[in-house]
This record gives C-alpha cells, structure tokens and sequence, in this order.
C-alpha cells in the first residue's frame, strides 16, 4: 500500500481533517494535501509521525523483491493459461464415470432434488 493511501485511511479513521492531522503531526496542510495525492512521498520517520498524530498504530514488513516478482510472474502464467483454457473449444461434460454405481447415484440426486 502506498503512502498516500496510508496516510488517508489512517486520517479517515481518526475523523479528523487534512488541517487537523498537519497541526498534531507539526506540518503544514499543504504538505498534508501533497502526501495524500500522492505528489510528494513521505520518508519512513514523517509517515510514522502522521499515523501516530491520527492515533493509530503501524507495524512495517520486509519481504524479498525477488519473491514478488516471482509471485507477479506466476500470476501473469497463471492468467495465459486461464485465457488458453477458455479459448480450446468447449464440450459437456460426459455422464461416464470409472466406478459402477454412479449413474444409479446421480439419478438419485436428481430425483432428491
């Protein structure tokens, strides 16, 4: 999540205003403005101070680049494979099945029903 998203739900969730977050946080409502468009980018220590002016807490995570881009790599073969599924040509599905009894078994859940 970006900062800006960050700071703005944090802000949202205190209820309190753009003007109010820059006086508890000791900054300026324009530096506030610039931080939640996303013009300006807050370094770690300011973006730490304006979750904690909204009263809110943060807890920060590490993790390897190199596990996201595999993880964005798979997604990206996982969706060619999707859309290769969907574009081979689609049949019914057959009734036959490989144990005996089945047939016995799904009309009688058809009737059930």
């Amino acid at each position: 999540m970006a900062g800006a998203d960050i700071i703005t739900r944090a802000r949202l969730r205190a209820g309190i205003s753009k003007r109010e977050l820059a006086r508890r946080a000791h900054t300026s409502p324009a530096a506030i403005v610039e931080y939640e468009s996303g013009r300006r980018s807050p370094t770690v220590d300011t973006l730490a101070r304006l979750i904690d002016a909204c009263g809110m807490g943060y807890n920060i995570t590490l993790y390897s680049t190199a596990a996201r881009e595999r993880r964005n790599t798979d997604g990206k073969r996982l969706s060619q494979v999707l859309a290769l599924a969907d574009a081979l040509p689609h049949r019914t599905a057959s009734r036959k099945c490989g144990f005996a009894g089945f047939r016995q078994l799904t009309q009688h859940r058809q009737i059930a029903q």
